[in-house]
């Protein structure tokens, strides 16, 4: 609302609202022109008092608020987890929120590089995390802090490699796994699901009837997947000891008050650690848990060749990303390079029993 002046009176009046407060008076002018600066002058006044200081929050407690509203909702709590503890302890917990610019940034850049980091997990786990941190600040508890020039300070990563699990690989790394995790490795390698959504899945998330069962992927995503005749095979026999499908037997007594000898769900640190050991004892090299995955949109591809799909099973909204599975290995090749030579083969025999 504009000032205005009230009947009988010969000043101007103010009336506006702010974050949802009204704020109105006499501004004691007695020219609306006179008013209006008043008014504007108040209204700046207004919105730097409701401005939280910069210097008020500092990387502690703006890490402990950014986790509690929203990094607590994240799928893989435990990388968001520890990515804010890390960068806690390169940037200082006592540290003022606002003194983090493109100076500070680029340092801690070069120190998680100097420690040997791959460029694409300091991206990840360093600029785009700090960068969430700060943009969520910045927009929605309305922070003055420095503009930073995001993008310039991601790395060039190289291209991903796309690792197949090999046939003997196969059965090799099955034979070095134990009971409950060789169930979930399987899943993991017939379904395309990644880590997390084998460790989440339920039995409640598993529809027989209806032949699919149902995954919450990165962005909280919820898809739908096929029930394949392997995947029912594999799962309909696991014993029913837990809300979570994919359990083990504990080796000794567990938090929570399990005993030695019960069954309890499989958790991702210790799944992670019994990967690479039986992967080790496999003779497996650079192979990684979500290499199952690769392996997985790998073969599908081969068998079918069919990007749609394939990007629908393992949750792609971009067939970009699908395509780096459709690679040709150098077998498919040389097969393909036979069939080429025996057609031409035939061709030319043909051409010279016509003439």
């Amino acid at each position: 609302m504009s000032v205005y002046r009230k009947e009988n009176r010969q000043t101007y009046t103010y009336d506006f609202r702010h974050a949802g407060h009204r704020y109105c008076g006499n501004t004691g002018a007695t020219s609306r022109r006179e008013a209006e600066r008043v008014e504007r002058d108040l209204k700046a006044r207004v919105k730097l008092a409701a401005r939280p200081p910069s210097t008020s929050m500092t990387v502690q407690a703006a890490f402990a608020r950014y986790f509690t509203e929203v990094g607590s909702h994240h799928v893989n709590i435990d990388t968001t987890l520890a990515d804010l503890e890390r960068l806690q302890r390169l940037i200082g917990a006592g540290t003022p929120l606002a003194d983090i610019d493109d100076v500070r940034l680029a340092a801690i850049i070069a120190r998680r590089r100097g420690d040997g980091v791959k460029p694409a997990t300091v991206n990840r786990s360093v600029t785009v995390r700090l960068r969430a941190v700060m943009t969520h600040a910045r927009v929605v508890w309305r922070l003055d802090l420095p503009r930073i020039a995001w993008k310039r300070h991601i790395l060039k990563e190289p291209q991903e490699r796309v690792r197949e699990l090999t046939v003997d690989e196969e059965a090799a790394l099955f034979a070095a796994l134990p009971d409950g995790y060789a169930e979930l490795v399987r899943f993991a390698l017939l379904s395309g699901c990644r880590m997390q959504e084998c460790l989440d899945l339920t039995w409640r998330a598993i529809d027989w009837h209806g032949g699919f069962f149902t995954v919450v992927g990165k962005g909280r995503k919820r898809r739908e997947i096929p029930l394949s005749s392997a995947i029912e095979a594999l799962l309909w026999p696991l014993p029913r000891a837990h809300e979570r499908v994919f359990t083990h037997v504990l080796r000794r007594p567990a938090a929570g008050g399990a005993r030695r000898g019960e069954r309890a769900p499989i958790e991702r640190e210790g799944l992670k650690s019994l990967f690479d050991r039986a992967a080790r004892r496999a003779g497996l090299v650079d192979f990684r848990f979500h290499d199952l995955r690769h392996t997985f949109a790998t073969r599908l591809l081969r068998a079918t060749g069919d990007l749609r799909t394939a990007a629908d099973i393992l949750g792609h909204a971009d067939l970009e990303t699908t395509k780096k599975y459709a690679h040709a290995t150098r077998a498919d090749m040389r097969r393909r390079m036979e069939a080429m030579e025996s057609h031409t083969a035939t061709t030319t025999t043909r051409r010279r029993d016509v003439s």
